[in-house]
This record gives structure tokens, C-alpha cells and sequence, in this order.
């Protein structure tokens, strides 16, 4: 075994080659953690709280309110929610009556929910009051049947809440909650006895729990279709991965947002398995962030980069201690010696990088939590996980240690497809159960990775993936531009920066700050270039494509 996977060498001695996954719904967590400790604190929100008790009832009432609406087993119920304690309880609402999740970044616009909705063709949409208006904007070809409108100030403390209208707090209160009259609001939801037992089975394991909507090289996003068994092994990996974590004591920062599968796993499946106290963010504000540490002090938090960063720049400046955070784990971009170090002066315990994907559910890779750790890379595969390296374009070709070539993984949380895509399933998906994660990695001879590069053409920043053609398509329906190329900038605080390179039509002139707004309208912010370049022409093949090594070449000459 040591031959095959030389990684195991360096495993922690509490980490075992293997998990097993429990054969469950992933309804059982919640269930399992309220009867294990139902005066247990669940949830924080604002410091108000919630143990898993209320928050097991909450979600039965939730399911069925639910079931009165007509849902049920293989329905998709769309998510649209910030970090909140409805957003847990929806979520597990919705797995119970054996229907499917379909998160959504509330920031979207109407415009990037329509192709997902319209793909997805949910019933009902659990959907934050600020955020209505925009399911009002789609046309007549995407139905819901019926809207479940979600009050965040209704979560707060009362006192809290009851500062909001405030007149100097109006503004604070237009930011966190609307009017959205036709829909039902969540406390009518609630306001039914709890789903009785009999009325549906618990989800079997291989049904599927959730579709993620993950951004490829296409305009238009693909739809991860994770079955319970999936997000449960990632759960159990972490779980194990993570071996120091103890059941009933840890206290989680939900600083990453839910819709986001990397949050979405973090906390409301490992922070409900170890009947964790999930402290929620609805943003990720560093101020708010801290205060809270004040007051209950995080022992997990994982994030980005640019959030941890944030975080222990203002501690240091406000003199405030991280030191109870020894759990810390960063994905979803490099993580720079830069800000680990600023992160361990700011007292955090070992901050380790790890890797993963939507459609693993997401982690697969992580450096040990322990001073093995390498920095630099996204460390050794983790356990049940099978991996290697091939050549780029003839995957049954493996290659040898240190030489690069794509990453292709296999496990139990591996994803089963794209939801109503056959043809990117059949090229992601190889039929022995391998998924090409599109990355360019090196590994050595130890198994500690490093991705070098990556065949897909996503930008990453900040976190969030990027399709350059979804923000091209938009920007060419502005009225100065003729053509355009969108690439990804290295970046020390985001990773990877937005920019657009510009081709304009004849006497028209570059004005950055009208074709930004023109974006903004139609895209969400972090998909909204940082910078516009004006080029004569864009490089390109003799087929008439676009070149993005040229056009980035280029571009970084002129920043």
C-alpha cells in the first residue's frame, strides 16, 4: 500500500487510510444532534441563540409547511439566503421530505438566476426578502409555485431587531430587510404542527441531496447534482482529517457563505455532526467578525485567503487574541506564505491549505494539522481518496512523480453528474468513476501536491470561480464595445483579479466607470472586472479564438 499511496506515510497516527461513511440520510445529523443534546446551543446569530433542540423542531415544522405546499421526494426547493438560522433549517427541511437543495447566492441578479432556475424548474423558492424583486424580474417561462419570503431581523435579538427602525439605523435596516408582498412569509410557513414520521422515509444515501451550480469554461454555469452519500463522506472525511475536533465543545465561524458548497459542508454538516455552536455571518465583515470573538471566541473557522488576511490585520490593530482558532483551514485559492504568517502573529493556530471542488463536495486534499504541513502546497490526498496524475491530453497515461500533468480523482464524494448535461457528465466524469478536475498539479514522490496550473479557463477570486465567457458574454451587448477577452491577473489580496481586455468600436473611447456600472447591472460583483485595458485587436488561433496567454501577457504590461 505504501508503494501505491506513499502519502500514508505521512498521515497523522489518528488518521486512518479509510473512512467508513454511515448508509444515511443526511437528515440524521440533525436529528441524531437534538436527541443527543437538545439544550445544546446550535446557533448564533447576532447573539441570538438557538439550541439544536428548537432548531430540529423548527426544521420538522419547516418540512411540514413544506409538504403542505405540495413538495416532495425529487421536487427541487430553490435556496436564496445569506448565513442565517432559517438557512439551516431549510436546508435540512427540505432533505427531510426527500426533495432537493438548490442553493443560490443571493447576490445574483435576475439575470444570472434565470438560467438556473430555468434549468432546475423549482416549485418553491426560500428566498431572503431583499432578494424577491429579482425572482419577480424573470419571464414568464420561469414558475414558482409559490415564494417563501425569509426576515433576517426576525432571527436577532429582539432588542437588536427593535434598534432597527431607529431613525438613524433606517439605513442598516433597508440592507438586511424589504417588503415582499404575494409571498408567504417564513413564520406562516412555520406556523404548523411538525412533520409526523409516517408521512415520508428518511432520503436513501445515493438519492440526490443537493445541486450546486459551479461556473466552467461555458457561459452558463453547470448544476453538481451531490447525493446524501456524497456531502456525508466529505463530512466524515473532514471529520477525520480534522482529528482533534471534540463533539459538543467547538465552536464554528460561519464566515463562508452556505450557498458555497466549501461553507455548505463546513458548518451546516461537520458543525451539525460534532453538535458544533455555529456562529453566523451573514457577511464576512472583519468588525463584526471580531466582536463576536470578544465574545465567544472561535475554535474552526475556515475561509479564504483575503478573509483571513482581513481578519488578523484588524486584530493585530485592535489588540485582539485568535489564539482560541486552532482549527483553521483555507481553500479555494493559493494560500501565500504572506498570510499565514500574518495570520500566526495575529495568534491563530496552524492555518493549512487544503483543495477540493463543487463537484467533490468540495475537499479531497489537505495538509496535516500539524507541523508536517507544507506550505505552498495543497498537501495529501485525504483518506478513501484515490488519486493521480496524467497526461493532459491522454488521461489512461499516468506520469511519473514530479512531472506535471491533470489531477483526477476518485471517491465517495465524488458527484454523479451535471444535472440535465449529459455531455459535460460524459467529459468530466470518466466511466470508471475518475473526475478531471481541469487542474495542472505536480506531486512529488511523498504525494504532497501542488497545482501549477489549470486547464479550465475559470478565474478565482477571492474564493468564487469565474467563467470568463458568462462576464464576456455581457460586456459585448455594451454599446462602445466591439470585442472583448476577460482573463484572470494575479492578485496578492483577491488571488486572482478581473480584467477585461476591450476591443471598441470605431470613435468610441474607453470610459472604465460607465462600462463597470453597465456590468454591475447584469452581474454579480465579484464577477464585474476591476479593470477595463483597451486593445487594437484581440490575439488570436487560426480557427478566429481567442488567445487568453497573449491577451494576459498584454494586459500586465499595461497595469
Amino acid at each position: 500500500m505504501a508503494e501505491q499511496y506513499p502519502w500514508l506515510a505521512h498521515y497523522p497516527s489518528a488518521v486512518p487510510p479509510t473512512v467508513k461513511v454511515p448508509s444515511e440520510s443526511l437528515t440524521t445529523l440533525i436529528a441524531k444532534a437534538a436527541k443527543a443534546d437538545p439544550k445544546a446551543t446550535a446557533t448564533s446569530f447576532f447573539g441570538a441563540t438557538m439550541t439544536y433542540g428548537k432548531l430540529y423542531d423548527q426544521v420538522l415544522q419547516a418540512a411540514e409547511g413544506l409538504r403542505r405546499l405540495g413538495i416532495g421526494p425529487g421536487d427541487r426547493v430553490a435556496i436564496i439566503l445569506p448565513n442565517c438560522p432559517q438557512h439551516i433549517v431549510a436546508f435540512y427541511a427540505v432533505l427531510r421530505l426527500g426533495a432537493i437543495v438548490v442553493e443560490h447566492n443571493p447576490l445574483y441578479t435576475s439575470r444570472e438566476l434565470r438560467h438556473m432556475l430555468e434549468d432546475h424548474a423549482a416549485r418553491v423558492a426560500i428566498c431572503w426578502d431583499v432578494a424577491v424583486p429579482k425572482l419577480r424580474e424573470q419571464p414568464g417561462d420561469v414558475e414558482l409555485d409559490q415564494i417563501i419570503s425569509v426576515n433576517l431581523t426576525h432571527a436577532m435579538p429582539v432588542l437588536k431587531s427593535w434598534a432597527l427602525h431607529l431613525p438613524g439605523m433606517r439605513g442598516m435596516r433597508r440592507k438586511l430587510t424589504a417588503k415582499a408582498p404575494g409571498t408567504m412569509s417564513w413564520e406562516k410557513l412555520l406556523k404548523v404542527p411538525p412533520l409526523a414520521d409516517d408521512k415520508f422515509a428518511h432520503a436513501e444515501p445515493d438519492e440526490l441531496a443537493c445541486i450546486q451550480y459551479t461556473s466552467g469554461t461555458t457561459a452558463q454555469p453547470k448544476g453538481a447534482m451531490l447525493t446524501h452519500r456524497n456531502i456525508y463522506a466529505d463530512t466524515v472525511q473532514a471529520r477525520t482529517w480534522l482529528f482533534g475536533l471534540r463533539d459538543g465543545v467547538e465552536t464554528f465561524y460561519a464566515v463562508l457563505p452556505m450557498f458555497h458548497v466549501f461553507g455548505l459542508t463546513l458548518n451546516m454538516t461537520l458543525g451539525v455532526l460534532l453538535r458544533a455552536q455555529i456562529v453566523l455571518f451573514p457577511t464576512p465583515d472583519p468588525a463584526m467578525v471580531l466582536d463576536e470573538a470578544k465574545r465567544r471566541p472561535p475554535t474552526v473557522i475556515g475561509a479564504v485567503p483575503p478573509i483571513f488576511a482581513a481578519l488578523a490585520a484588524l486584530a493585530l490593530r485592535r489588540h485582539i487574541s485568535l489564539a482560541s482558532a486552532q482549527f483553521c483551514f483555507s481553500g479555494a485559492m493559493a494560500l501565500t506564505r504572506e498570510v499565514n504568517d500574518l495570520w500566526e502573529s495575529a495568534g491563530g493556530g496552524h492555518l493549512v491549505e487544503g483543495y477540493g471542488m463543487t463537484e467533490s463536495s468540495p475537499a479531497s486534499f489537505g495538509n496535516p494539522m500539524s507541523d508536517e504541513r507544507r506550505l505552498g502546497t495543497i498537501g495529501l490526498p485525504w483518506p478513501s481518496m484515490d488519486v493521480k496524475v496524467v497526461d493532459q491530453d491522454d488521461p489512461s497515461r499516468e506520469m511519473p512523480p514530479g512531472e506535471p500533468g491533470e489531477l483526477l480523482i476518485k471517491g465517495p464524494n465524488v458527484f454523479v453528474g451535471y444535472w440535465n448535461n449529459p455531455l459535460e457528465t460524459a467529459a468530466t466524469l470518466l466511466p470508471d468513476g475518475w473526475l478531471r478536475t481541469g487542474d495542472i498539479v505536480v506531486m512529488d514522490e511523498e504525494g504532497f501536491t501542488t497545482v501549477v496550473d489549470r486547464k479550465k479557463e475559470l478565474i478565482i477570486t477571492s474564493g468564487f470561480n469565474v467563467a470568463p465567457t458568462e462576464v464576456e458574454s455581457v460586456l459585448r451587448g455594451e454599446s462602445t464595445i466591439s470585442d472583448v477577452a476577460v482573463v484572470g491577473v494575479p492578485d496578492r489580496r483577491r488571488g486572482e483579479m478581473v480584467v477585461a481586455a476591450v476591443v471598441l468600436k470605431p470613435d468610441a473611447t474607453l470610459d472604465e466607470d460607465a462600462i463597470r456600472a453597465f456590468a454591475k447591472q447584469r452581474l454579480t460583483g465579484y464577477k464585474v472586472p476591476r479593470r477595463f485595458i483597451a486593445l487594437d485587436e484581440l490575439p488570436k488561433s487560426i480557427l478566429g479564438k481567442v488567445l487568453r496567454t497573449p491577451v494576459r501577457e498584454q494586459v500586465m504590461a499595461q497595469l
